[in-house]
């Protein structure tokens, strides 16, 4: 199947206009700040994105980070911008033709930014086969993909690799493509609906379960979206199936628990996060409002003091006394309605 996708996105795809489906689009809405560092790349990079979502998480400055499934490099020279001059972006990408365009303007890139030295470097690879290619363990603060990992023949293996290489308290934050559903085997063998990021898309369940397996003991549903199938003959074929484009974060903290715990345990942020200053947003059920008491599960809380955030929180309690499930706001689902409202974001939803 590799080689059906370098086939695909090294061949076939020439620019984002010749995808025949929105699966591999992001169509979501894009702050200001990034807006500016897009249009910072080069346009040829630009043009060969394929990406479903935004893979940038909050406090980058500094950051070492590696980016699975790099392609023309887009999203590797917008997070150079953000992780700045002292951070380090690497870029691993199967595809030779997109490794030549992500390359070829690494020099043009640096210049633009205003670095002494390019902060960015490309490595050819396989993301599942990542022992391969000398990257050390708990080297990178992040690791970021978007709309790679369902391309990827397996995914188990991605998330073992990611994990390894993850520094303690670091996280993987990532866009793909899930079903409603598991995909049957002849349309996973299509390599049309496989190279639209669509058969090779896992069912949401299935992904729980390998993220939990790899290490990944509690992943956090950050946005998602449905996606629609324009395409009359690609619906017809595979329309049966619901697919949508969902953001994770998945965070490499030993011993976290299965479910949400309460101990009473409570976070207040003080502010200072770059473009977060006002809120900050965990996940799909954490909207933190600066300032205020925010009661939190006993993961929430290690998620916020064990990680790079730390230092922007205030935190409160123990875990001396347990006081049961944590008595969340809504119902954690991976495609549902339920959305953090302005009136429900300071309950502290699990």
């Amino acid at each position: 199947m590799n080689e059906a996708v370098q086939e695909y996105y090294g061949k076939v795809l020439q620019h984002s206009d010749d995808l025949q489906t929105d699966a591999c689009c992001t169509d979501t809405a894009i702050p200001s700040y990034l807006k500016k560092a897009m249009a910072a790349v080069h346009d040829e990079v630009s043009a060969r994105y394929y990406g479903c979502g935004l893979v940038m998480p909050q406090q980058l400055q500094g950051m070492r980070i590696l980016d699975l499934g790099s392609g023309s490099g887009r999203d590797c020279y917008v997070l150079a911008q953000l992780v700045g001059e002292q951070g380090s972006v690497v870029g691993v990408d199967m595809t030779d033709e997109q490794l030549a365009v992500a390359n070829r303007h690494i020099e043009w890139h640096r210049e633009q930014f205003g670095y002494a030295k390019s902060n960015v470097e490309f490595r050819k690879g396989y993301i599942e086969k990542l022992d391969e290619l000398g990257l050390e363990n708990e080297s990178f603060d992040i690791i970021v993909s978007n709309c790679v990992i369902n391309l990827s023949p397996d995914k188990a293996a991605v998330l073992r690799e990611a994990y390894r290489l993850l520094k303690p308290g670091g996280e993987l934050y990532f866009s793909d493509v899930y079903a409603d559903r598991r995909v049957e085997k002849e349309l996973v063998d299509d390599p049309v609906l496989y190279g639209e990021c669509l058969s090779g898309a896992l069912y949401w369940n299935d992904f729980h379960n390998l993220a939990k397996q790899a290490g990944f003991l509690d992943p956090r549903l950050v946005e998602d979206r449905p996606l629609g199938i324009d395409n009359e003959e690609i619906a017809l074929r595979i329309g049966h199936i619901n697919f949508f484009s969902a953001t994770y974060r998945l965070f490499k903290l030993d011993g976290l628990e299965s479910h949400c715990e309460d101990y009473g345990q409570a976070a207040v942020y003080k502010g200072g996060i770059a473009h977060s200053e006002q809120k900050f947003l965990l996940d799909k059920h954490h909207l933190i409002q600066k300032g205020k008491m925010f009661p939190v599960c006993g993961n929430t809380y290690r998620m916020l003091k064990e990680s790079r955030f730390a230092d922007y929180f205030d935190f409160y309690g123990s875990t001396d006394t347990h006081y049961g499930i944590f008595s969340g706001c809504g119902t954690l689902i991976p495609f549902g309605s339920y959305a953090v409202s302005d009136e429900e974001e300071d309950c502290g939803c699990c």
